[in-house]
């Protein structure tokens, strides 16, 4: 244990070196980082929401909504395939869980109902009472839909939010129905909501011009066509948003989008947007096959633009006016990239975490580290003299190892992550009161000075191995079943527990040994 080859030293100088390397971005301001040559220094550790203030959004998805559409489509899907076979069938209806339709069993011939519900789609079941058919999704199969529709939302919950150029954005899926929002560092909590809160359905639709004023205003449209608002963008400034007749098929989806960007058109801030091959191909056919009629372009059900279609646009390439400022003109691109949400997200739950509260947080966890640091080694230089002062070295390394790891991870810091910090710090001499004091036993049973340092790190180095590797464990099993700063908690406790094993057995044994070579004592001085 006393062997250290100039490989082995030369190994821990540098590691020790890396990390203290790593960690210095910490340890300076701003201005001091910015007078160093670009790219010689790494970043310093993400501060999360707690620390660094921010906003803290708890949504909730409207799965009864999507699942009507989805019984909507069901009811279309099993319509046409009763027409397909020519079987009979009458007061059909879709509810918001079921479709329902009476059977005339006569027309059926060699067509079983069996079979028919199973090209209705996966998970489908049905229940018959006599010619009466109920058909409904199984259980199984709306499990499976809930988790899907969530982990879609999740993705372009992301997808919208770095698109904001927000750092270390925090998307968790809270039980089966919601998802936890948590941005650090936002500065406008309203661009965040009104990007969030917007599923971003985009449509195009032909305008029916035949319907008049009258029937605009008292919402009575006729078979086949939606009476609409426009946004606030439509509007122009006009006063109240206008209505809009059109068309309930839908031309054109807006999942065809490939892009969409903010531009400029005779200084007025347009977004401009691209199809992809197929949506090119049929925006061409409608461009073509409509000229001089008005063409709206529909998100969430309101109207943004609708204007004349002055000729065949070809290419796949067109650009949405209306009433913007760059900033809405920009929430509106973002929108269209990201996708739209598959069910409608609502805000149930709503924090604000101010910068001085963070500031605050940050002061008191230095503070509360700094005091725990100066006891811990104050402790240690009053029980162990000079090997007190080698184990305080070695916690000092220690310290920069955890945030150098944290800042080369770019792992979120929480409070609780400065409070695992701090429990490490407190924990990391355990390793060197268990040497130093089997170190005091060999030396009361008569053997040498090298004898009982070799003994004490040989005999303690099993013990520490299994009391740090049982932290370890605790710690790994609260990162994977954890959310948010308690897996904060988690990162910070594992980083230090694999760090004072390396300062205390390591670290802490290669300073002892170079002391031991050099001066040769006849006693220990602890």
């Amino acid at each position: 244990m006393l062997e250290f080859s100039r490989l082995k030293i030369v190994t821990v100088l540098l590691t020790c070196l890396m990390f203290i390397y790593w960690a210095l971005p910490n340890f300076l301001s701003e201005e001091e980082r910015a007078s160093f040559p670009e790219g010689t220094l790494g970043q310093p550790m993400s501060l999360g929401l707690d620390l660094r203030g921010g906003v803290h959004l708890l949504l909730e998805m409207d799965f009864d909504k999507y699942l009507a559409e989805q019984m909507e489509n069901l009811r279309a899907d099993i319509r046409s395939l009763l027409q397909e076979e020519k079987i009979g069938y009458m007061n059909f209806a879709a509810g918001p869980k079921q479709v329902s339709f009476t059977l005339r069993r006569e027309t059926m011939g060699e067509n079983t109902l069996r079979a028919l519900m199973r090209k209705a789609g996966e998970g489908v079941e049905y229940q018959e009472d006599g010619d009466n058919i109920t058909v409904h999704y199984s259980d199984e199969q709306l499990k499976k839909m809930r988790l899907r529709v969530l982990e879609q939302s999740i993705e372009i919950l992301n997808r919208r939010i770095n698109a904001l150029g927000t750092t270390e954005p925090s998307i968790t899926r809270q039980g089966d129905n919601r998802v936890l929002v948590q941005v650090p560092g936002l500065k406008d909590p309203a661009q965040l909501k009104e990007i969030l809160g917007k599923t971003a359905k985009m449509t195009f639709h032909l305008v029916n011009a035949n319907v008049d004023m009258d029937a605009l205003m008292s919402g009575k449209a006729p078979l086949g066509t939606r009476i609409l608002e426009g946004d606030a963008a439509s509007s122009r400034g006009e006063g109240l948003p206008r209505k809009y007749a059109v068309f309930s098929r839908i031309e054109l989806s807006g999942e065809m989008l490939t892009n969409a960007y903010v531009t400029y058109e005779q200084g007025e801030p347009v977004v401009a947007f691209s199809f992809n091959t197929a949506g090119a191909r049929k925006f061409g056919e409608i461009t073509r096959n409509n000229v001089g009629k008005p063409f709206a372009v529909v998100l969430d059900d309101k109207v943004i633009t609708a204007p004349v279609i002055k000729g065949a646009i070809l290419g796949g390439n067109g650009i949405i006016t209306g009433n913007f400022t760059p900033a809405t003109a920009n929430n509106l691109a973002i929108l269209l990239r990201a996708g739209a949400l598959p069910v409608p997200l609502s805000i149930v739950e709503e924090r604000t975490v101010g910068p001085s509260l963070g500031a605050d947080s940050i002061q008191a966890g230095k503070k509360a580290a700094l005091i725990g640091v100066v006891m811990v080694m104050g402790f240690m230089l009053l029980g162990y003299g000079l090997f007190g002062i080698f184990s305080n070295i070695a916690l000092l390394i220690n310290l920069a190892m955890i945030v150098g790891a944290l800042s080369l991870l770019q792992a979120t810091l929480t409070l609780p992550g400065i409070a695992g910090i701090v429990l490490t710090l407190g924990m990391a001499v355990d390793a060197n009161v268990l040497i130093f004091e089997r170190m005091r036993e060999e030396m009361a049973r008569g053997r040498t000075v090298f004898a009982a340092v070799d003994q004490g790190f040989r005999a303690a180095f099993g013990t520490i191995v299994d009391s740090n590797l049982t932290t370890l464990i605790a710690a790994a099993i609260l990162f994977a079943f954890g959310t948010g700063t308690i897996k904060g908690f988690a990162v910070t406790l594992s980083i230090g527990i694999i760090s004072s094993m390396f300062s205390a057995i390591l670290l802490t044994r290669l300073m002892v040994v170079i002391w031991l070579k050099r001066k040769r004592p006849k006693a220990l001085p602890i």
